[in-house]
């Protein structure tokens, strides 16, 4: 039987342990583009999820399951993490008017969630984090009815969850080739066996703190870790000159530990710093000075920081989107998401209200998409995601809203902006939907980046670092020289009826190397097509190539 107080505490130990795996969980990615990664994803959505879970008090299972379900979905990032908020808003149906719950509820509700998760894939895969979930769920009902012990019955969903998660590579080719598992899979199992954890043991998984050496060259990194914990009011930091040059470190420890908390003391012959949280400041500097002069004091009141920074990002997040009611007369409205400058600039050029800021390396949650559509005064809100990983999202915020929203399929940039040039302010909603749908199909994509990682990718070996040219998402090869690979892409996507070339000029790119881009592009291919270069301003790309 699960109650409110256990099914909340077992989640936090579940949060802590995917948040401890994260990165191993980003490195089962099988492609090396840098980007929003798995582990990333599904531990910032866990991680709302988790800031609700620890201000509530001791609730039934329903009210606990039901605040959860609410804020992952909110905060959920990327299609794992999507996933992982509709599994958990499945559940939380499951356990409606339920103070506590049986094994055989808690897994009726986990079947439910599996059938949420997979309802809202167009087109589910098997060998993912859905196979995973349905296999486990599967086993939970297999077996609810014949085990009354909780942790016994968990121990079991968590056995079927790994032998699903590890079979994962005879259900998908790349991750085969790839020799791993699959990482949204990973992902469940880790909150699993989370849970687990806390069913067998009592205990919440703690999160883990890198070690790390303090040294004077690194005290400023070191203290500024403790920044956002506030059991005491004052951030107290000061150097003494010492007196003479015998250690004293570890005496000024064992006194200030007395008297605060978040405590980083360094030292050599001649000085010592000191940073500590506490409420008797003073106190803190008389120890100080005991041991020579003091210098470079500085006390800070922690408590009105946090207050002034709270008000000033409210301030700033209600500037950006403030809640619309629908104007009647405002028939149209568009919310895109993207990433740069630049790019943003042309989004709003060619008509989109608000700019939601994201894209391959930070994908915006789907309250950060719901709030631009609710800032958005539009009868009809066309959503441009620009990124495949975005879409979900996107498509679960147009659930929640107040008004209409059509979710277009725009996986990449170009697609975003060929949709809106073939918008019609005069045409009526479902031509218009249909029309942008044909725009977005008719675009090619390019991209030139950088491997984030080693990797193996259709037998071929890449090494970090080096140069990856994708074609419509998928890598099509590797090269040294970034200007080669731009005219070598171009050219690859090319047909005949081709006639317009975009490029999309990223941060990261110098203006030698743009020179070089334009000139090769132009010399090779400018007598025979349309050929603009713009300043996007994107990360991670050095360069996105249009072609139409």
């Amino acid at each position: 039987m699960i109650n409110g107080t256990l099914f909340r505490d077992s989640i936090l130990s579940a949060g802590h342990n995917l948040m401890n795996r994260k990165q191993r969980i980003d490195e089962l990615n099988v492609f090396p583009v840098p980007d929003g990664d798995t582990g990333t994803n599904m531990s910032m959505t866990m991680s709302a999820g988790l800031r609700e879970l620890e201000m509530m008090a001791s609730e039934g299972v329903e009210t606990m399951s039901k605040a959860l379900a609410s804020a992952l979905l909110r905060g959920a990032r990327g299609n794992s993490g999507v996933i992982l908020s509709l599994l958990f808003r499945g559940i939380a149906k499951g356990l409606q008017d339920k103070e506590t719950a049986s094994n055989q509820e808690l897994a009726e509700a986990l079947e439910m969630g599996v059938e949420a998760a997979y309802k809202a894939v167009m087109k589910p895969t098997e060998g993912t984090i859905l196979t995973v979930a349905r296999l486990s769920a599967q086993k939970a009902k297999e077996i609810a009815g014949e085990i009354e012990d909780l942790p016994v019955f968990w121990e079991a969903v968590c056995g079927a969850c790994k032998e699903a998660l590890e079979n994962t590579p005879n259900q998908l080719e790349a991750l085969r080739k790839a020799g791993v598992v699959d990482a949204g899979g990973m992902g469940l199992y880790v909150i699993f066996t989370g849970m687990l954890h806390f069913f067998q043991t009592g205990e919440i998984l703690p999160l883990k703190e890198e070690e790390r050496v303090v040294t004077l060259d690194n005290f400023k990194d070191a203290a500024a870790e403790y920044d956002g914990e506030i059991t005491f009011t004052y951030c107290t930091e000061f150097i003494v000159m010492k007196d003479d040059p015998a250690p004293r470190a570890e005496d000024a420890k064992a006194y200030l530990s007395t008297i605060g908390d978040s405590l980083v003391v360094v030292e050599d012959d001649d000085i010592l710093k000191v940073h500590v949280h506490t409420d008797n400041p003073g106190n803190a500097l008389q120890k100080g000075l005991s041991y020579g002069s003091l210098t470079n004091m500085k006390i800070e009141n922690m408590r009105e920081q946090h207050a002034n920074k709270k008000k000033a990002a409210k301030k700033r997040e209600g500037e950006q989107f403030s809640y619309r009611p629908v104007d009647p007369s405002i028939e149209y409205g568009f919310v895109a998401v993207s990433a740069g400058a630049g790019l943003q600039a042309l989004f709003k050029e060619l008509g989109v209200e608000h700019v939601v800021s994201g894209g391959q390396t930070m994908n915006p949650s789907t309250d950060d998409i719901l709030r631009a559509i609710e800032a958005t005064p539009a009868k009809n809100v066309f959503v441009l995601p620009n990124n495949k990983n975005i879409i979900m999202a996107a498509e679960q915020a147009a659930d929640m809203t107040d008004r209409g929203v059509t979710v277009l399929q725009t996986r990449t940039i170009p697609q975003g902006i060929s949709a809106l040039l073939a918008f019609d302010p005069e045409g009526a909603l479902e031509e218009n939907r249909l029309n942008m749908t044909r725009a977005l199909d008719a675009v090619s994509t390019g991209q030139i980046t950088f491997a984030a990682r080693d990797s193996q990718f259709d037998g071929h070996k890449i090494r970090e670092g080096e140069i990856l040219a994708l074609e419509n998402g998928k890598i099509s090869f590797t090269e040294k020289d970034l200007v080669k690979a731009a005219y070598k892409l171009t050219k690859s996507m090319l047909k005949k009826e081709s006639s317009f070339v975009t490029v999309y000029y990223g941060e990261d790119i110098t203006n030698e190397q743009k020179e070089q881009v334009e000139k090769l592009l132009t010399d090779k291919l400018g007598d025979d097509l349309d050929l603009n270069f713009v300043e996007g301003g994107q990360p991670v790309y050095y360069l996105i190539i249009s072609v139409e």
